[in-house]
């Protein structure tokens, strides 16, 4: 596990200290800017830390794509907005931030025990209507396949934060866990995998027949460059499509607003709170049992 540590002084000048883990020669070494103890990471064994900008504070690194958790002289917090909280106080106060490396393919979502929210966007003319009646309109086309991000800012990625043409109303669509994971265990991956699949050509039976099917491609950051991990996109088609529209359905949301809020805010450099208004998505639980087919 890479580790990193700052001080702050007692007059709340900030100065940095190597870690005991470190060792020697070993570890990261980093700069401390400024009374709040912005840090700015180097990276460790040839993997990037974040892709944030140098002097990011916690919440914009754990939005860069790390889990982050941290500990101070005053006590022990494991939110970002609380490290934050932290980093502002004078004193002598010590934080650490722990980085763990994210496996390649995991689902990563807002979820609760019964639902799982997945990301979409339409035109308005078909995004309003959907918002307002909870459900898709007659014009949405149930014969063309479908495809539904969990990653919040993969779909911002996707859609350009709601800016590109036909794509400017964002849906967060809660549907039912259970929905979810029978599309999954009857998905297949969008692409032929030597060491998954017998062949190529029962890679090319499997997904005709299927339903459903997956792809994994890079996850992103706030600034929506890609980072060394994937995210899910699963599309359906056929029965999955039907269900989707008709049986899986909770609720339909318009985050139009919240994209573009967040937005501005990464155009104004303000990571920070730009991280505190993402959704708060954590790893979907299961996933051995729903991916074991689907993992390259």
């Amino acid at each position: 596990m890479e580790s990193w540590r700052t001080y702050g002084s007692a007059d709340g000048t900030p100065e940095p200290q190597r870690h005991p883990e470190d060792g020697a020669g070993g570890g990261a070494d980093h700069e401390v800017r400024g009374p709040e103890i912005d840090l700015g990471l180097a990276e460790p064994h040839g993997h990037p830390v974040s892709q944030a900008l140098p002097g990011a504070r916690p919440a914009a690194l754990a939005a860069a794509g790390r889990w982050w958790s941290c500990h101070a002289l005053l006590g022990s917090v494991d939110e970002p907005a609380a490290c934050d909280e932290i980093n502002g106080r004078r004193g002598s106060v010590g934080l650490t931030l722990y980085s763990m490396e994210e496996p390649q393919h995991r689902i990563r979502a807002l979820h609760t025990a019964s639902t799982v929210t997945v990301y979409q966007a339409y035109s308005p003319e078909l995004g309003m209507p959907a918002v307002r009646d909870g459900r898709f309109p007659a014009a949405w086309k149930r014969d063309r396949m479908t495809w539904i991000k969990p990653s919040f800012t993969w779909m911002m990625y996707r859609c350009g934060w709601g800016t590109k043409p036909g794509q400017e109303t964002v849906l967060a669509v809660e549907i039912t866990c259970d929905g979810f994971e029978w599309a999954l265990r009857n998905a297949c991956l969008s692409s032929y995998k030597p060491g998954l699949h017998p062949d190529r050509a029962a890679w090319q039976r499997e997904l005709k027949h299927a339903p459903a099917r997956v792809q994994w491609d890079p996850e992103r950051d706030l600034h929506l460059q890609p980072l060394p991990y994937r995210s899910l996109q699963l599309g359906l088609s056929g029965e999955a499509v039907r269900r989707y529209a008709d049986e899986w359905m909770v609720s339909i949301s318009d985050v139009t607003p919240l994209a573009r809020e967040i937005h501005a805010l990464v155009s104004s450099g303000d990571l920070d709170s730009a991280a505190e208004l993402l959704p708060a998505e954590r790893p979907y639980p299961a996933e051995d049992e729903l991916l074991a087919h689907l993992r390259s």
